[in-house]
């Protein structure tokens, strides 16, 4: 389907999550007529809703999702349905339909024990539940539609939902100190800035395949702690490191989260902004 001067028609999944709440009024203003679709309105592991939702759209963002990475340990079939066999779902009707496909997904893709930003052809070998299930919905992508594009982001925060940003803030409200982990790695990405990204992908007609959707920089959950009190006007002294251990959880959690931004300098496309900007912008908004 060629994709009319001006936009065209453009179909979130996944509308009631965090990155939805940005992602779909950055595509209006772009001149996009959007369609907005979360979980009540389409259950993307059925294939006959997949496709009959997304049949006369041009482009489909793929931000539905299971996130829960603890639960998922215990129930791998349940993100299975939604990141695998639901991301193979939206990707097969927009093959049929000749749309083209954004497809949201994660850094829990790699093992986490780089010590170089990852490429974006660097081999996954993930050491979760999520992140397997993650992993097998870009593999469904890629081989379904190939005018798709597959986007992986990490340590999102915004307005849109829960969030770290938003339960620190909450933490320093009720807490004298607050213990943050100071043994991971990672890039905290605005969702205003990863949405603006998407946009600027699809206008460009960037190649398709994977790229990374991440904030310039790097630092610690401890960092970006204390980055959120320093901007709030409180004292970041507050915040003291710990490590991982010290918080055991079901999932492995990727000691490094740092993904190249390559692929965009290649195609001439400008990465988001240095973290600390976009998380300051955040809390302005």
């Amino acid at each position: 389907m060629t994709v009319p001067a001006g936009a065209g028609r453009a179909l979130v999944t996944g509308a009631g999550g965090m990155l939805a709440h940005d992602l779909v009024p950055a595509l209006r203003q772009a001149g996009w007529v959007v369609a907005a679709l979360g979980r009540a309105d389409l259950d993307v592991t059925d294939a006959s809703e997949c496709v009959a939702a997304i049949d006369g759209h041009h482009l489909v963002v793929n931000a539905a999702a299971y996130t829960d990475v603890d639960a998922a340990e215990t129930d791998e079939a349940a993100a299975f349905a939604v990141n695998a066999v639901g991301a193979a779902n939206v990707a097969r009707a927009c093959a049929r339909a000749g749309a083209r496909l954004v497809h949201v997904s994660t850094d829990y893709v790699f093992d986490g024990t780089a010590a170089e930003p990852y490429a974006v052809d660097h081999p996954v070998a993930p050491r979760s539940a999520y992140g397997r299930t993650k992993a097998a919905g870009e593999w469904a992508v890629r081989g379904l539609c190939p005018e798709s594009w597959v986007v992986r982001t990490a340590w999102l925060y915004g307005a849109g939902g829960p969030n770290f940003v938003s339960t620190i803030l909450r933490l320093a409200s009720e807490r004298e100190t607050v213990s943050v982990v100071d043994d991971q790695i990672g890039q905290p990405t605005w969702t205003a800035d990863l949405a603006d990204l998407v946009v600027r992908l699809v206008e460009a007609l960037a190649p398709f395949g994977f790229h990374h959707g991440t904030s310039v920089g790097q630092t610690t959950w401890f960092g970006f702690a204390r980055a959120v009190f320093e901007l709030s006007g409180l004292d970041p002294a507050r915040v003291l490191p710990t490590t991982t251990d010290a918080f055991p959880r079901l999932a492995s959690r990727p000691a490094w989260s740092v993904l190249s931004h390559d692929s965009l300098d290649q195609t001439r496309i400008t990465p988001m902004p240095d973290w600390r900007t976009g998380l300051a912008t955040h809390l302005n908004a």
